[in-house]
C-alpha cells in the first residue's frame, strides 16, 4: 500500500468527489481526517467505511472559508495523528447567478471557501508536513476556470485563483519536499451537479456522454484515482500542474450545436 502510515486530510469529504478521494487514499493505506461543514451524517458514514478498510478516521466539522475554523481543522488533525502527509483541498461552494445579479457577499463566500482556504490551508499543512519530510497537496479546480459556463462567474473566478495559487505553492514548497498540483474534472454526476439546470435534463447528460470521446461521464472514483496518483512518489516530477480529467470532452470545443 503506497500510503501506508500516511495521514491525509480531505476537505468536504462526506460525499461526492471528496468522499471518493478519502476512500481511495484509505484503500491505499492512509489514515484520514474527514471534514464536513453542514451535514455530519454522511461524514460519519465515510469515516465508518474507512475504518472497515482497516484505517483510522476522525471527523472534524469546519467551514474552511472561516480562517479560525480552518486553523482548528489542522489543529485537530495534528492532535489526532501527530502530523500530516497529504492535504486535499476539495471543499467548494458558490452562488450560480448571472454576472449582473452577483452580490459582494456571494463573491466573498465563494472565494473564501474555494480559493482562500487553499492558500491558508497550505500554510497549516506545510507546518505539519515539514517534520515528516514533505508531502503532497492537491486542489480541485473546474473547467470554469478557463471556459465560460452560464451563471458560473464567481465560482469560475475562484477556480482560476486555485490554479494560480497551485502554481505559486508548487514553486515555493518544492524545496520543502512538498508537491502541489490541481485536478480539473469535467462533468461528474454528484449532488453538486444538481445546482445546474443541466442536471434536470437527462437528455443533456446523455448528449454530453455521447460526444465525450471516452463515451461516458467522469465518475468520482476516476477523479480519486488521479488524485491518489498525484499524491504518490510516481508523480514526484509533476509540479504546479492542473490536470484535466474529462474523458476528452474539452478537446472537442463548443459542441452546443450538435
Amino acid at each position: 500500500m503506497r500510503f501506508k502510515d500516511k495521514v491525509a486530510l480531505v476537505t468536504g469529504s462526506g460525499r461526492g468527489i471528496g468522499r471518493a478521494i478519502a476512500l481511495r487514499l484509505a484503500a491505499d493505506g492512509a489514515d484520514i481526517v474527514v471534514n464536513f461543514f453542514r451535514n455530519r451524517t454522511p461524514a460519519e458514514d465515510t469515516a465508518e467505511e474507512i475504518r472497515t478498510l482497516g484505517r483510522k478516521a476522525v471527523v472534524i466539522k469546519a467551514n474552511v472559508g472561516d480562517l479560525d475554523e480552518l486553523e482548528n481543522l489542522f489543529t485537530g488533525a495534528e492532535e489526532a495523528f501527530g502530523g500530516l502527509d497529504i492535504f486535499i483541498s476539495n471543499a467548494a461552494s458558490g452562488y450560480n447567478r448571472p454576472v449582473l445579479k452577483q452580490k459582494p457577499k456571494g463573491w466573498e463566500w465563494t472565494m473564501n471557501i474555494n480559493a482562500r482556504s487553499l492558500l491558508f490551508g497550505a500554510q497549516h499543512a506545510t507546518r505539519l508536513m515539514q517534520s515528516r519530510g514533505g508531502g503532497a497537496i492537491v486542489s480541485l479546480s473546474s473547467p470554469g476556470a478557463s471556459h465560460v459556463i452560464p451563471d458560473y462567474v464567481v465560482v469560475g473566478a475562484s477556480k482560476a485563483a486555485i490554479e494560480t495559487i497551485t502554481r505559486y505553492l508548487a514553486v515555493e514548497l518544492a524545496p520543502l519536499g512538498i508537491s502541489v498540483n490541481a485536478v480539473s474534472p469535467g462533468v461528474v454526476r454528484t449532488d453538486a451537479l444538481e445546482h445546474f439546470d443541466v442536471a434536470q435534463d437527462d437528455s443533456v447528460i446523455k448528449r454530453v456522454s455521447s460526444i465525450t470521446p471516452a463515451g461516458r461521464l467522469v465518475t468520482p472514483e476516476d477523479v480519486a484515482d488521479l488524485v491518489a496518483f498525484l499524491c504518490s512518489e510516481d508523480a514526484n516530477m509533476i509540479r504546479g500542474q492542473t490536470i484535466v480529467i474529462d474523458g476528452g470532452f474539452i478537446l472537442l470545443g463548443d459542441q452546443s450545436s450538435r
